[in-house]
């Protein structure tokens, strides 16, 4: 509307001052002067609304509406909770396969005031998956064995039969909807919110915010045409971040783990703002286009101020329930649920000691209320037994006494993903 007014005003002034009795040539040099003002407005403005449109556009076919249980405050958008929790998918679908798994599994617990993270990595190969009571899913698969095919198939047995197995069949996605109530159960974290990415179209994703810089120690072989990610500092587009994140050739579900932790990290250390907004156009479209969430959209501008905090001050820090310290063929779920909650309490800890030290409270803390996951144990020492094998090399039987697989983490306590992704 400003546009169009400014507009006005400038055909408007040249109508009035123009002389009557001018000629051929001041007419056209006037009003070629009026036409390059205007489109010195009109384009810039068409720009903005066109940008205005797309992202409302993508606001509103990705994000979800605000649910009458849980309104919103714009002064308190979490509702009082001190950590919000966000089941994070990767959806591994194609043309060649029937259904959708979900390959990849992440629980981010996040600080809403520090910024700091939890990512709790779930194996694929859990078996044995267990549903709180009273679900439709533990009534047809009931204890003590539970589910009889593993964690990724959970998503398409819903899928299939929302009617029959989902907690909500009118939520937008069903499935992933009761997979949150699945993972919360298995966990013991209260997932608010689920965010699934189509593996096929995440790296529209990346090569939209320009790619990402990352290190690899050893060849990753990826795809059926024998192609190599090198060793060394590499800058990967989407496609190559791609396979970085799934190739298990010459490696495990868990390496692959390690490396999808990694991405996360290097994703939100490198996407440059700058780039962001001259992809604006390219990114929403991939985001329509591979992202589905049931974050509303009311909550999405204290998310983005969310992302910045844990961007500029917060930690990253990775727990995989994963072997050695988890029996993916026969999880012990209460043990699991300690272990998480042990995983979120350290880092809770460990900020209430920050805060005393900086407010000159802590003159009596010991070295050991150091965290854990800050120092890992000496080349060749069990940090619990003392014993001349770690528990990687137990498991193992290799010499190395940690895993050398970028993102890879073992042991009950979380490590920070500075430590773990070169």
């Amino acid at each position: 509307m400003i546009a169009v007014l400014w507009m006005t005003v400038i055909l408007h002034s040249w109508v009035i001052t123009k002389p009557a009795d001018a000629k051929w040539f001041p007419r056209f040099l006037g009003a070629s002067v009026v036409l390059v003002l205007c489109a010195g407005i009109a384009v810039p403005a068409g720009l903005v609304m066109r940008t205005a449109h797309t992202a409302y556009d993508t606001l509103a076919s990705v994000f979800g509406s605000e649910k009458e249980e849980e309104p919103h405050d714009a002064a308190d958008p979490w509702n009082g909770q001190d950590r919000v929790n966000v089941l994070l998918l990767g959806a591994d679908s194609a043309d060649n396969r029937y259904g959708v798994r979900t390959d990849s599994m992440m629980a981010a617990s996040i600080d809403v005031e520090y910024g700091d993270v939890v990512l709790i990595g779930l194996p694929r190969n859990l078996e044995n998956v267990q549903f709180h009571e009273g679900s439709a899913l533990a009534e047809a698969y009931p204890p003590p064995y539970g589910y009889d095919d593993l964690l990724n198939d959970v998503y398409q047995t819903v899928a299939e039969n929302p009617e029959e197995f989902a907690e909500n069949p009118a939520a937008a996605d069903p499935a992933a909807d009761t997979f949150k109530g699945v993972v919360g159960h298995s966990t013991g974290l209260e997932i608010d919110y689920y965010a699934m990415v189509d593996m096929r179209g995440f790296e529209d994703l990346i090569d939209a915010i320009g790619g990402i810089d990352v290190h690899i120690d050893e060849p990753i072989p990826y795809g059926q045409e024998g192609d190599v990610l090198d060793a060394g500092d590499q800058h990967l587009d989407g496609n190559e971040a791609l396979w970085y994140g799934r190739s298990r050739i010459n490696s495990d579900d868990y390496a692959r783990m390690g490396r999808q932790g990694c991405l996360i990290k290097y994703v939100a250390d490198q996407a440059d703002p700058a780039r962001v907004l001259s992809s604006f156009q390219e990114l929403a479209g991939a985001t329509k286009r591979t992202l589905k969430t049931d974050i509303p959209q009311t909550k999405v501008p204290a998310f983005i101020d969310l992302a910045d905090r844990v961007n500029e001050q917060g930690e990253m820090r990775a727990l995989q329930l994963s072997p050695p310290q988890v029996n993916t063929a026969y999880p012990d779920w209460d043990e699991i649920r300690e272990i998480v909650d042990e995983a979120v309490q350290e880092q809770e800890e460990r900020q209430a000691e920050e805060e005393r030290a900086q407010s000159g409270d802590d003159e009596e803390a010991s070295p050991e209320a150091a965290p854990s996951g800050d120092a890992p144990p000496s080349p060749g020492t069990d940090p619990e037994t003392g014993d001349d094998s770690t528990e990687w090399q137990e498991y193992t039987g290799l010499d190395e006494p940690s895993p050398t697989t970028p993102g890879r983490q073992v042991g009950d306590d979380p490590t920070s993903l500075d430590k773990l992704c070169p």
